[in-house]
């Protein structure tokens, strides 16, 4: 009785989807309500054209809505996966190997979205899922 309670991946899989999707979300609603032009001045000092601060709409906000339903799930995740590698890049490196005042690592919620993320792409959506636990990219 325990194992059949507990064996279930596909639930796992929609807890993942809707923590990493539903919290990255509101990352994005944040940018949308505060703006984002803070992120076309950071790309332009690394060298990068300032119209790429448009994917945070991409990343922040389309991707985790589609992780969370489950619909293109691979794909999504791997963006918003992408979207934290460019985080870290832009805002980040000073931190990269530090520990905060509480012993924690000072990246640990970026690390948490990022292999987040990964463990999607890899994992897949799951049967409770828009797209099903069938198909490539879900």
């Amino acid at each position: 009785m325990f194992d059949r309670a507990f064996n279930n991946t596909d639930f796992g899989k929609l807890l993942l989807r809707l923590s990493v999707g539903g919290l990255m979300l509101f990352h994005g609603i944040g940018k949308l309500q505060h703006g984002y032009a803070f992120v076309e001045k950071m790309l332009l000092k690394s060298g990068l054209p300032e119209y790429l601060s448009h994917g945070i709409l991409v990343g922040e906000i389309v991707a985790p809505v589609m992780i969370v339903l489950g619909f293109n799930t691979r794909a999504a995740a791997l963006v918003e996966a992408f979207v934290m590698v460019m985080a870290v890049y832009l805002v980040h490196m000073g931190d990269l190997y530090s520990i905060n005042e509480h012993g924690a690592y000072a990246l640990e919620v970026q690390t948490l979205y990022l292999f987040g993320s990964l463990a999607i792409v890899f994992l897949g959506a799951g049967r409770y899922s828009l797209g099903g636990s069938n198909g490539r990219w879900n």
